[in-house]
């Protein structure tokens, strides 16, 4: 088996669906063609990033009917061999009509393997800098979300679901070796916590935690961050990048998992007598 090779997309997108599938997919085969076997998109890769916008370039998720999307992402992982965690897009539910940011995990054959809708909405409020609330318009999913590959199980978030400990906790005790955060945290939020977040949750669990970025646009009305980056299980960067469009690439050393975990034995030394295992209770 080919050693695990992950590539970040800081992907640039803009407001034209058709574009940003398009040159989504270059980036995808080329990051194949470079030698990635797993590749990430950024959120709300196929549009602006915006609670003006969801509703806008909304998309039904049904790979037996599949829209624009859908159809494009299927496409960039059958035709690069690829297992592609398909950054987000917003959501419509049709039975509902209800809005959603979500994620799509698909295989190397192009079939949708998982999905994950973002659990924790972004609602923020930092006087003089920025206010947004994802909750004016999406709804919360609800539950954790894995998927298997030859090189081990891996958990999905979306961006701020990062700021919440539990869901990587439960995702490492399951048994994944990494999670992988498509995400966009903005210029105020972005210096502060962006890569903090990821060494934390890698720390944490002693497994990898990657976070892709769209690349940062000043004429878009929200400025992403940028800095897509990749952390070992020591919480060590091991690749990242600046705000402009990149593919950031690395070498996935799975051994080093079993290494941290032998040198700190934090999954033997847990005291579940004086405070609880989060994931004990876990129904999803």
């Amino acid at each position: 088996m080919a050693a695990l090779k992950l590539a970040l997309i800081q992907l640039a997108t803009g407001a034209h669906k058709a574009t940003n599938l398009a040159h989504a997919r270059s980036k995808v085969l080329e990051a194949a063609k470079a030698g990635a076997n797993m590749v990430v998109l950024p959120e709300c890769f196929n549009s602006p990033y915006g609670t003006q916008y969801f509703g806008q370039y909304s998309e039904e998720i049904d790979a037996a009917r599949p829209s624009e999307s859908i159809r494009a992402l299927s496409e960039m992982a059958r035709d690069g061999k690829v297992y592609l965690v398909g950054g987000s897009i917003p959501e419509r539910e049709a039975a509902t009509e209800s809005l959603y940011n979500t994620c799509t995990v698909w295989n190397p054959e192009g079939l949708l393997i998982a999905t994950h809708r973002k659990a924790h909405l972004f609602d923020i409020d930092f006087p003089g800098k920025i206010v947004f609330k994802e909750s004016e318009v999406l709804k919360p999913g609800n539950k954790v979300t894995e998927f298997a590959t030859p090189w081990g199980k891996f958990g999905v978030g979306i961006c701020y679901d990062i700021r919440f400990p539990e869901l990587a906790m439960i995702a490492a005790r399951r048994g994944c070796v990494g999670m992988i955060y498509p995400g966009a945290f903005n210029t105020t939020t972005g210096p502060m916590h962006w890569e903090l977040l990821l060494r934390a949750r890698a720390m944490d669990n002693q497994i990898f935690a990657a976070a892709c970025s769209p690349a940062r646009d000043l004429d878009a009305s929200y400025h992403a961050w940028g800095h897509s980056t990749v952390v070992d299980p020591f919480a060590r960067v091991v690749a990242t990048t600046g705000d402009a469009e990149d593919i950031v690439y690395a070498d996935i050393d799975l051994a080093l998992v079993d290494e941290v975990r032998r040198s700190i034995p934090i999954y033997s030394q847990r005291r579940f007598d004086i405070y609880p295992d989060v994931a004990a209770d876990d129904k999803h």
